[in-house]
């Protein structure tokens, strides 16, 4: 019921944004709200899965490029129709590739003038290709901080591949200039502000599908594989499936958030993809508590909120300032937002149910799941 009373409140609280601030404070909270999708797939994945990926930015930037790339064709299309650009190339380009003499759109671009497809490129590729990536590596007992380097190194790779890919991506500029959505123009302050609570929907939907994985036989035998997974193999599952399920998880709420953003901002860039914006992300789940799916949307909302406030009122320190936050967090805050609220609501809050420990080992029984947000021995509950 806490949990339940906590979502209602987030949702009150964000649904009375857009009448507590204007246009563009409004703007920025959409903004934060889509990055908060890829902290809340870091909960699942990290904070009960113990996988804690660098690479997150990857997924983020594959539902952004493939959303702007929707946008970009709706837009060359009335832009370029009866133009002499258009008979002289005989199609609608982008105009970043006739400035880099493309003269055919590429035929991994031409499915993208469906929405359908787009969609779908949307909601399958990148968990697709996550879960390929993950149950490679799982499946040969790849992991911990090996994984880890493995997620940074390909948002890094990505990010490299697209700014030097020039005349197919827009490069560094990215994919931008964009302004209609099926004909409907995304750029006035009615639809921003109808798009802002469809990202609060979605966001809200997907919480709550995270807490019924949590609450399914998945979820528990998740925490269990984080807890002990060769416990967990020897009773006959294969750690690596769920493993990399959860990675695809991640990877779809991430590329979920990477689309709206696209929609939301109207752009598409490589600084969405490589190492900064990943370990941002990392971030944004530890403020607000890698084992709380609500927590870590208040965690994404105060860190931009500090990231904005700073940079606007001390713009020559604003860095130093907000990297001190983040180092007084992990001091003080070890389990992040959530975890101090509990703290201070229930100070003497305990397990709802005592896990009986294995033999010797001073750990819970496999499959036992403690509610309670505090940390014994230094593990999460």
């Amino acid at each position: 019921m806490r949990e339940l009373g906590g979502l209602l409140l987030l949702a009150a609280l964000l649904a009375a944004v857009p009448l507590a601030l204007d246009d563009f404070r409004q703007q920025l909270a959409a903004k934060y709200l889509c990055f908060a999708f890829a902290a809340v797939g870091l909960v699942l994945l990290w904070g009960y899965g113990g996988i804690l990926s660098l690479g997150q930015g990857l997924y983020f930037g594959m539902g952004s490029y493939f959303m702007a790339m929707f946008l970009k064709l709706e837009a060359a299309s009335q832009t370029n129709t009866g133009s002499a650009l258009s008979q002289f190339y005989g199609s609608n380009l982008p105009d970043f590739m006739v400035w880099n003499s493309v003269e055919v759109l590429p035929w991994w671009w031409r499915p993208f003038h469906s929405l359908p497809f787009t969609v779908a490129a949307i909601l399958v590729i990148p968990p697709l290709f996550a879960f390929l990536l993950a149950y490679a590596n799982f499946r040969k007992r790849v992991g911990g901080v090996y994984f880890s380097i493995i997620t940074l190194a390909l948002a890094a790779i990505a990010s490299i591949v697209i700014i030097g890919q020039q005349g197919y991506t827009g490069g560094v500029n990215g994919i931008t200039d964009f302004k209609t959505f099926l004909g409907v123009d995304i750029l006035s302050n009615g639809v921003k502000r109808v798009l802002y609570f469809v990202t609060l929907g979605v966001l809200l939907a997907s919480v709550l599908a995270g807490r019924s994985l949590l609450a399914s036989r998945t979820g528990k035998i998740l925490v269990a594989i984080r807890d002990r997974e060769d416990r967990v193999r020897f009773s006959g599952y294969n750690p690596a499936t769920f493993k990399a399920f959860v990675f695809a998880v991640a990877a779809l709420l991430a590329s979920l958030g990477g689309a709206l953003f696209a929609l939301q901002e109207g752009l598409a860039s490589p600084s969405l993809v490589g190492i900064v914006p990943s370990i941002e992300m990392v971030i944004y789940a530890a403020v607000g508590g890698r084992l709380s799916l609500i927590g870590t949307v208040y965690g994404t909302l105060v860190v931009f909120a500090a990231k904005t406030f700073f940079s606007e009122n001390f713009p020559e320190i604003w860095l130093y300032l907000l990297g001190t936050l983040f180092i007084l967090v992990v001091m003080f805050l070890p389990t992040g937002l959530a975890g101090f609220v509990e703290r201070v609501r229930w100070p003497r809050a305990r397990t709802a149910k005592a896990p009986v420990a294995a033999p010797g080992s001073g750990r819970p029984a496999i499959g036992e799941v403690e509610t309670s947000v505090e940390v014994r021995s230094g593990r999460p509950a």
